[in-house]
């Protein structure tokens, strides 16, 4: 009779175990989308994309942003000044792709978007093929 309350036990602490292992499991992911282009017009007013979230049916509630991938495109004779904004804070990027991880710990479901502002006398420019992918926790 004992060895079956321990076999038992040891059953429910596996199922358990499992189960714990699944949730953390299931809070890791990751999303990608892209938005559309923008037109930057003016040096002295930066121009922000539509918000970029995760997509319907993400499994995002409580996690936070881990790192975060992102592309855009642009004629290689018109640089812009370009940032990736959260609502908490706006990291400067340096190049048209790359990937940072200083949004890290942020709330994933924040929407994000990218801003961009001309330097002083540059012609308009339209930055295009706008996404990043999100790996969160």
């Amino acid at each position: 009779m004992g060895y079956l309350k321990v076999g038992s036990f040891k059953t429910v602490l596996m199922v358990a175990l499992s189960a714990i292992t699944m949730s953390a499991y299931a809070a890791t992911g990751s999303w990608s989308t892209e938005v559309p282009s923008v037109l930057v017009a003016m040096s002295d007013r930066a121009v922000s994309s539509q918000p970029i979230q995760p997509p319907a049916g993400a499994q995002v509630e409580d996690a936070a942003i881990g790192r975060i991938h992102w592309r855009y495109q642009m004629p290689v004779n018109a640089p812009v000044n370009a940032w990736l904004c959260h609502p908490e804070q706006c990291v400067p990027l340096n190049a048209m792709r790359g990937s940072t991880s200083a949004l890290a710990g942020k709330q994933v479901n924040g929407p994000l978007h990218f801003r961009f502002a001309l330097t002083p006398g540059q012609r308009p420019v339209r930055v295009q093929e706008l996404q990043v992918i999100v790996n969160y926790q």
